[in-house]
């Protein structure tokens, strides 16, 4: 039986929603031939605060401080790339050491997988002075390689979107061949062809017109009603339908509900629901910020994205690569939202075209990734070794080999640098 150990931070819904897919998709390959083990690392290991950081802190960060979190990404994100050891998400990665090594010498996986850099980072900085003799693989969930990642080059394979990003991660001090394009793996529904006009046969949709769905996932912005009114006001002259997915956020439920709304629009006022799929596949377009998981579900059904242009740190980036390649546009004011829209709507080619570069990034990447995560060898765990670890003595001696990694990476750098 293969043993797979799940890592996962609660900083959105993407990396746990990323963790559970892979799950899924782990036992539907394998069945009872494969153990599967999710943990939250930081709160299984970690203190409370670092908790309330990774995740409150940053839906109020989003949510009320954009442009300081903004600001605070870009500076982490210039910072070079061979001072990887002292990136400040190393206080976090270096807090669930203890107890993240005693977990895999515990459970003895054959592979771990992560969907954070944390997990990434403290897996690096471990193998620096103990053996973790499994492969180590992790995954890339935006269209832009964020803060960090360059401290989690010791693991064994990284995924990232597709080929656009292998130059920039091997600036970053990964290998060509630790790089596995496979794209970002969000669950195997999305690419699943619905036909549009059963979709909205089943929600009860008028087959014909045009619809928008305003999704904004996570609960870590405010904003979703705010662009509610905002389409209602741009689409005041014509027949549409619109699809408001409130996710969690009863407060705009509550609101879209209070709304009066004109005769020539139909709201769907939708709730938590696990059929974002459908919604997505009754679309003719969706309005939306840019999580990476969320623009990739767009791109596996096909359906162009008009996105807010008050997106910030990696949505930013997220937003300017998909702009660039044709996908997604971008408006500020209710007259810019109106004109994308009615484009859109009315030049068949330009959507068509649309579409088309939609169809290019398009890929199964939960699938290719389970694949390979199964094909990885058995791993042999030293039940002698494990014995003598003293996990008291993790953080210290960890610390230690980061400082002695820091020093030579820094001397590379300057030798480097005189060549």
């Amino acid at each position: 039986m293969k043993k797979i150990l799940i890592l996962t931070v609660t900083a959105g819904n993407g990396h746990n929603a990323c963790a559970k897919g892979m799950a899924n998709k782990l036992k539907e390959m394998e069945g009872d031939n494969v153990e599967i083990k999710i943990v939250d690392i930081l709160k299984t290991y970690s203190k409370p605060l670092n908790v309330w950081v990774a995740d409150k802190g940053y839906a109020l960060a989003m949510s009320l401080l954009p442009t300081v979190y903004d600001k605070f990404y870009n500076m982490f994100k210039k910072k070079p790339a061979h001072k990887r050891w002292t990136c400040a998400g190393q206080g976090y990665a270096q807090s669930v050491m203890a107890g993240l090594y005693k977990e895999i010498n515990e459970f003895q996986p054959d592979v771990i997988y992560s969907t954070h850099f944390y997990g990434a980072i403290a897996i690096t900085d471990l193998r620096l002075a103990y053996d973790i003799p499994c492969k180590v693989i992790v995954s890339n969930l935006d269209y832009v390689n964020s803060p960090f990642w360059e401290a989690c080059n010791g693991v064994d394979y990284f995924a990232i979107p597709n080929d656009d990003f292998i130059e920039e991660s091997i600036e970053e001090g990964f290998k060509k061949e630790q790089l596995l394009p496979f794209g970002l793996p969000v669950k195997e529904q999305f690419i699943q062809d619905t036909n549009k006009a059963d979709a909205r046969k089943e929600l009860g949709l008028d087959e014909n017109t045009f619809t928008i769905m305003i999704i904004f996932g996570g609960g870590h912005w405010g904003g979703g009603f705010k662009i509610f009114k905002q389409i209602l006001k741009a689409c005041k002259d014509d027949k549409f339908q619109v699809i408001m997915i409130n996710g969690k956020n009863k407060k705009s439920y509550e609101q879209v509900e209070k709304m009066k709304v004109p005769a020539n629009i139909k709201v769907v006022n939708v709730g938590f629901t696990d059929k974002v799929d459908l919604y997505m596949s009754a679309s003719d377009v969706c309005v939306s910020k840019l999580g990476g998981t969320s623009a990739t579900e767009m791109i596996n059904k096909m359906v162009p994205m008009i996105v807010t242009k008050k997106v910030y740190g990696q949505e930013r980036h997220n937003l300017n690569y998909l702009t660039n390649k044709g996908i997604a546009r971008s408006f500020k004011t209710t007259k810019e939202l109106r004109k994308n829209i009615y484009e859109l709507k009315d030049n068949k080619e330009l959507y068509n075209n649309t579409v088309e570069s939609e169809s290019k990034l398009r890929t199964n990447g939960i699938d290719k990734l389970a694949k390979f995560i199964l094909e990885q060898p058995k791993a042999k765990y030293s039940a002698k070794y494990i014995k003598e670890v003293d996990y008291s003595k993790v953080l210290k001696n960890v610390k230690k080999e980061v400082k002695k990694a820091n020093k030579k990476t820094l001397k590379e750098y300057k030798e480097q640098r005189k060549k």
